[in-house]
């Protein structure tokens, strides 16, 4: 499929730039879809972020490196373009477990991770329920904090924004100004590629906000969007992961450059009731 063969393209970008610095949003332009997702659809497929396995990759080859030859430990550090003996120290170590000094002993054993190639696999055991509907843009209201660029940075920023509004009161006040759709407390990801990437926690309202909170129109777009419940966040993780592995592969749909919107409809997260929405465009024939 052209969605297949588009991701190993840029796994072979990847392969062909490993000693030079990696430009995301080039390796996004060859999959053809925006930083965010692209990285998103890696981590889900490789159940490794995309981060993590160009460091293993460099650090594979690196090993093989310094057991070839007489090579410094600083050359080959360069080669993969860390500036410091440290930085590189560090790297090897966190991938090999031995620092690169031992790399050349005799016997030592190393790790080695080869190129990732995708194929699609079609399960269809566990039915996804959704639906495609076109919305006009409506304006939310909350709070919101950077994102990092390399995604799996968020992992910790986003769980700490909703813990503390959970505690100050923030999503008590939201829920009061709550009069648009779609209905319940919204975490928004806004990461294309056009401006700096966030994430509000927030409600669609029309109602005049105070210092405290933020204010942003979510665009016009095709949203796919699917329900489901559990716990959380592990539910709504096995769903997204669910929608870019098993769905969106065969749906003759593909990722638009749009935020992505989790719904809450019932916040409670021992047995929570949500939505996924995802802006998506058709493939082109």
């Amino acid at each position: 499929m052209e969605w297949i063969v588009r991701l190993n393209s840029a796994i072979n970008y990847i392969e062909e730039n490993i000693y030079d610095e990696i430009e995301l949003e080039e390796v996004a332009k060859i999959a053809c879809c925006g930083t965010y997702h692209f990285q998103r659809m890696f981590a889900y497929m490789a159940d490794i972020p995309l981060s993590e396995y160009i460091r293993r990759r460099r650090m594979s080859l690196a090993a093989v490196d310094l057991q070839g030859g007489d090579c410094k430990v600083i050359d080959i550090a360069l080669k993969y373009g860390y500036g410091s003996p440290t930085a590189f120290n560090r790297a090897f170590k966190s991938v090999h477990g031995i620092a690169p000094s031992q790399a050349k002993e005799y016997g030592v054993i190393l790790k080695a991770f080869p190129p990732i190639s995708f194929k699609i696999t079609i399960k269809g055991d566990c039915a996804l329920n959704y639906r495609i509907e076109k919305k006009e843009a409506f304006r939310i209201v909350g709070i919101a904090r950077p994102l990092e660029k390399e995604i799996e940075k968020n992992f910790e920023i986003v769980p700490q924004m909703w813990q503390k509004v959970a505690m100050d009161g923030t999503l008590q006040k939201l829920a009061t100004m709550m009069d648009g759709q779609p209905m319940g407390i919204l975490g928004v990801s806004i990461c294309n590629d056009f401006a700096d990437w966030r994430y509000f926690i927030a409600v669609a309202s029309t109602k005049i906000i105070d210092n405290a909170l933020e204010e942003y129109m979510v665009p016009s777009f095709t949203w796919a969007i699917f329900s489901g419940e559990g716990q959380c966040p592990q539910a709504i993780q096995e769903l997204e992961k669910q929608i870019v592995t098993e769905w969106l592969p065969t749906s003759g749909y593909e990722y638009d450059n749009g935020p992505d919107v989790e719904v809450y409809l019932n916040p409670d997260p021992e047995n929570a009731k949500y939505e996924v929405w995802i802006p998506v465009i058709r493939k082109k024939n």
